[in-house]
């Protein structure tokens, strides 16, 4: 008890700390009242930290003049290229970090120093994004929290206010078509339609404190750290030394970079083909990018028959569930093969797909003959109907042939 009313009593008093910054700020309006208001979601003021832990002064004092007096360490609102070492102060503070969140980084600062924003803050560039832009300011939430616009539903919008805006952006010369090419692509549609939210957004390819745009030579690293597959093709490929002779972007190449569309035998061969950029349709590589369009669409075309059989035969009540099973492995057999495109060799793509092929012949069969089930259950059903229904009425006759007989007597 005596631990529990020591507790109570603790809580008491912190919860009745002396805070005049917010109960002066609180009483104000509009834009000088917003701090206050916003503060109490913050992660900040969640720990126990206050305005005085950024702004400086003492905040238990209740003349404005003391409150925000230099001589109590006041520095007001602070210059935007000071305000990352600002929040570097705790953040690059082990012990502390260790006090509140044992597992949080502490060389965000560090990282920063090495990006893009942090080079041109240290240069004197206050348009550079700095910690506050991306991560609010009064209102700060945890990156998991989905109100905060590091989110990663939200992280492209963040990212997307400065990079989307063509005044801002103006003077470096950046194009600011990214954010909604990225809205088009298969990646976002895994984030926002999906809800995967491990799928890449901004920060994956381009790093978040250490943000840095992905060199040349780096771009098929960046996207094998996800595609690990998909890169150890490729760099066997005879691609490979091709593009990068050329000074290609490897993987950006075929499949762009924000506006990433969910691959297809089209990408190969087709009006729309991005094979037919450097192959004509006579060469021997236009000729190995429509073999391999074909082998993938017609794995694809049996999958859809088996799906349809297997589907019909599911809807009318008929056990074939076993076949269902085997045909995820033909699914899986058309991923590799999709995969396998990037060796750029069709025997590779063609050993997978002649796999995948007799499953899904195997399985519409098994569709087919659960059909035929179905039809001879159904034929012997109408027999037993039309049998039970010759009975009833020769029942019926021979009662009324016995009602007659009882009437006659």
């Amino acid at each position: 008890m005596k631990r529990i009313a020591i507790a109570c009593a603790f809580l008491a008093a912190a919860a009745f700390a002396k805070d005049s910054c917010t109960d002066c700020h609180s009483a104000l309006d509009g834009k000088l009242q917003a701090p206050a208001a916003a503060f109490g979601n913050d992660v900040h003021s969640r720990h126990g930290f206050t305005c005085a832990s950024c702004h400086g002064g003492d905040p238990t004092a209740d003349d404005p003049s003391a409150a925000m007096s230099k001589a109590k360490g006041f520095i007001g609102k602070p210059a935007r290229t000071a305000i990352p070492q600002l929040c570097a102060h705790c953040h690059s503070d082990a012990a502390l970090m260790h006090k509140y969140r044992p597992q949080q980084r502490v060389d965000q600062y560090e990282l920063y120093k090495t990006s893009v924003h942090g080079k041109r803050i240290a240069e004197g560039d206050t348009a550079a994004a700095v910690c506050i832009d991306c991560h609010s300011v009064h209102d700060i939430r945890e990156v998991k929290d989905p109100l905060s616009p590091v989110y990663p539903l939200r992280l492209p919008d963040t990212c997307g206010r400065c990079h989307a805006d063509p005044a801002h952006m103006a003077k470096y010369k950046i194009p600011t078509n990214q954010l909604a090419d990225y809205k088009k692509s298969v990646h976002w549609a895994a984030i926002s339609k999906g809800g995967d939210l491990s799928a890449p957004n901004c920060a994956s390819c381009h790093g978040n404190h250490g943000a840095t745009p992905p060199q040349v030579g780096s771009v098929a690293e960046v996207c094998g750290t996800c595609h690990t597959l998909m890169a150890d093709l490729y760099n066997k490929s005879p691609h490979q030394p091709v593009f990068a002779a050329m000074g290609e972007k490897g993987c950006v190449t075929c499949h762009s970079n924000h506006d990433i569309e969910m691959p297809s035998p089209a990408m190969l061969a087709g009006p729309k083909a991005v094979c037919s950029q450097c192959h004509d349709a006579d060469s021997a590589g236009g000729k190995a990018a429509a073999q391999m369009a074909q082998l993938i669409g017609n794995l694809s075309a049996a999958m859809k028959a088996s799906d349809a059989v297997l589907a019909q035969a599911r809807r009318d009540g008929m056990e074939v569930a076993d076949a269902v099973l085997q045909e995820q492995q033909a699914n899986e057999d058309l991923v590799k093969a999709r995969v396998a495109v990037h060796a750029f060799d069709p025997a590779a793509v063609a050993a997978p797909i002649n796999a995948g092929l007799k499953i899904a012949a195997a399985t519409k069969l098994a569709g087919e003959q659960a059909l035929r089930e179905r039809d001879q259950r159904r034929k012997g059903l109408a027999v037993s109907l039309v049998a039970i229904l010759i009975t009833i009425v020769g029942l019926a006759f021979a009662i009324r042939a016995v009602e007659s007989k009882r009437e006659n007597r």
